[in-house]
Order: structure tokens, then C-alpha cells, then sequence
């Protein structure tokens, strides 16, 4: 599987935690589809299908990531 460059994926993260801030405080048809957008890119850039686990996957593929901590992966 191909990897996604951790700067883009930082990039991604912190965009749809801002996406989500403002969502919260404005819920604007633009806002949530923008956040859309950006949790199907973060999805498609982990091989994920949904925004919790795409989250999570990038922060561990990011550098500082404790590699051995799976336990937020597990079910």
C-alpha cells in the first residue's frame, strides 16, 4: 500500500479537527462539506473507510507516533 507523506498528513488531521471546531460553532453547508472532502482524502490516504479509523492510522503513520501502541486500533 502506498503511504501518504506525514506532512500531508498532519496537514489533513489538523485540518478536519479545525473543520470540526467550526462546524460545531457555525454548521454551515460549506463547512460540513469541506470536512467531508477532507475525511474521504485522510480515508483514501490510510486505506481506511471511515473518519475515526483514518484519524487514528494517521497518527500513528506520523513522526513521534509510538509504533508498538496498537491499542487504539484494536476492537
Amino acid at each position: 500500500m502506498l503511504m501518504a507523506h506525514p506532512a500531508v498528513l498532519r496537514n489533513l488531521v489538523e485540518q478536519y479537527e479545525t473543520l470540526r471546531i467550526l462546524h460545531a460553532q457555525d454548521g454551515s453547508p460549506q463547512v460540513r462539506q469541506r470536512m467531508d472532502d477532507v475525511a474521504y482524502t485522510l480515508c483514501v490516504s490510510t486505506g481506511t473507510r471511515d473518519v475515526d479509523t483514518a484519524l487514528i492510522a494517521a497518527r500513528h503513520q506520523l513522526p513521534g507516533a509510538r509504533p508498538e501502541d496498537d491499542s487504539l486500533l484494536t476492537v
